[in-house]
């Protein structure tokens, strides 16, 4: 009789081991996250969003500065009509330049202190032009921080331009940011 019970209670011991195996008991929740690189891009929106911020660095000022402003034009009686800093003849009445950066650009003169190919942008209405007015120094001839902006005619400086005490800001520093 002993082994009988000794059986038995074995027996209950192990359907109660087992049944504890079977019963499962609420486990945390795994969240995932997806890092599969190959996600649907709009390259339209991208390149939108690249040109935005290509924009914003390029036209972020790395300096600003006070002159005067005049105006020049290569027929003067004191001008060669070449610029300084390339040596292209402007006789012809070329007054911009044609920038890989900026675009269609002015053509400025500054002191020997700002380097060829530097970007500038001032305030247009000081000459009675609307917006921003942006130039490339490209020819030399004046002191300190005047700028002298390259016109059609000496009439149209006298006329138009005079002499101006501006604030600019220098978008770039010689041909490269």
């Amino acid at each position: 009789m002993k082994i009988i019970f000794k059986a038995i209670k074995l027996v209950i011991i192990l359907l109660i081991v087992l049944s504890c195996n079977t019963i499962t008991l609420p486990q945390s929740e795994n969240k995932t996250s997806n890092n599969n690189l190959n996600k649907t891009l709009d390259l339209h929106a991208m390149a939108i969003k690249y040109e935005e911020i290509n924009h914003n660095d390029l036209y972020t000022p790395l300096d600003t500065y006070n002159g005067d402003l005049t105006g020049y034009s290569a027929d003067c009686p004191l001008c060669g009509g070449t610029l300084g800093c390339t040596g292209q003849n402007v006789l012809d009445g070329t007054t911009t330049y044609q920038d890989k950066d900026y675009g269609t650009v002015r053509i400025v003169a500054s002191s020997k202190s700002m380097p060829c190919g530097s970007i500038i942008e001032f305030d247009g209405s000081v000459i009675k032009e609307e917006g921003t007015i942006t130039a490339i120094v490209l020819d030399r001839g004046v002191l300190g921080t005047d700028l002298d902006l390259l016109v059609e005619s000496e009439e149209y400086a006298s006329t138009y331009i005079g002499r101006h005490l501006i604030s600019y800001n220098v978008l770039r520093y010689g041909y490269k940011r």
